[in-house]
């Protein structure tokens, strides 16, 4: 997996993936010195640099938010998700990863134009209930289940974390999670378990699950070499949602299960890309760009 020629093309599809149209190639290395709005010893800058993991817990992470009447509504309405998804999964990804490895002074910016675009997105439903994408309650939902889909898919696929572990990555995005509009949003795997239960009532299954599930085991996410595994890993997606959850959603039927050989090769998989330390990575530029190793956080054998 070292290989050059194997790494330079997973380097090509990384940039692909994550690096939307017109965005600068030094993003995570400028400017130079400037800390993140965590340190590198986080947990979470473990996590985020598993694409798998990151991968298969963003799909469970939109499949919750979609399940919410009120953010289906304004993600259906006022986006190109279903049009143009590929380009609306590299602006989400490359957000995600500015929020954790870029600099804070990029960070923050980026989140206050991303809360200048939200301020633009309001509604109704179909049933006539009001929304807007400003609303914390919203908010706390959409932070709180992308925090709950990369930990869980981390945990289940790559490497277990102990609960101290889980709880310090909650914590780690409170930050963030303020700088975004979400007031509320849980600190501890015990507040997140909470808002589930909480906010289960409230989500409805619908035809919208199946046709995102359906276009993400369609559009090339993986590199072509790889793309067979694409559908394992969305079906580990709805596998990472609690089960009773799962039932609730219309989603525990066998289309979405995975059998043992089929899971353990997800979890191979998902160690094997927690060992890849690819130069266009946004991890290994902001170790870079902090004076570290550019394998800091893969020598590290154990998350503290």
């Amino acid at each position: 997996m070292q290989l050059r020629p194997v790494r330079n093309g997973l380097d090509r599809w990384l940039l692909h993936l994550l690096r939307p149209e017109g965005v600068s190639g030094d993003v995570f290395l400028q400017p130079a010195g400037e800390s993140a709005l965590t340190a590198p010893d986080a947990v979470s800058w473990a996590v985020f640099k598993n694409p798998l993991a990151l991968l298969i817990g963003g799909v469970a992470a939109v499949v919750l938010e979609l399940a919410e009447p009120r953010v289906r509504s304004g993600v259906w309405s006022h986006s190109t998700f279903r049009q143009r998804p590929l380009d609306r999964l590299q602006r989400t990804g490359h957000a995600a990863m500015v929020t954790v490895y870029g600099a804070r002074s990029r960070a923050e910016a980026l989140i206050a134009a991303v809360g200048q675009r939200h301020a633009q997105v309001q509604g109704v439903t179909p049933d006539g209930r009001a929304y807007r994408a400003t609303d914390p309650e919203l908010l706390d939902w959409v932070h709180g289940t992308a925090s709950f889909g990369f930990l869980s898919a981390y945990h289940a696929f790559v490497r277990p974390l102990d609960l101290p572990q889980r709880d310090r990555f909650y914590a780690e995005g409170c930050e963030a999670a303020r700088l975004y509009g979400a007031t509320s949003a849980p600190r501890s795997e015990t507040e997140m378990r909470a808002l589930l239960a909480r906010m289960q009532p409230r989500l409805e299954r619908s035809d919208s699950l199946v046709e995102f599930l359906t276009l993400m085991q369609r559009v090339p996410l993986l590199p072509g070499p790889l793309r067979w595994l694409q559908a394992l890993l969305i079906r580990a997606a709805v596998q990472t949602i609690p089960a009773d959850l799962r039932a609730h959603l219309g989603l525990d039927g066998p289309r979405w299960r995975l059998s043992a050989w089929q899971r353990q090769l997800v979890c191979l998989a998902g160690a094997a890309a927690d060992r890849v330390i690819l130069d266009a990575h946004p991890a290994v530029q902001a170790c870079r760009r902090l004076g570290l190793p550019r394998d800091h956080l893969y020598a590290i054998r154990r998350i503290s």
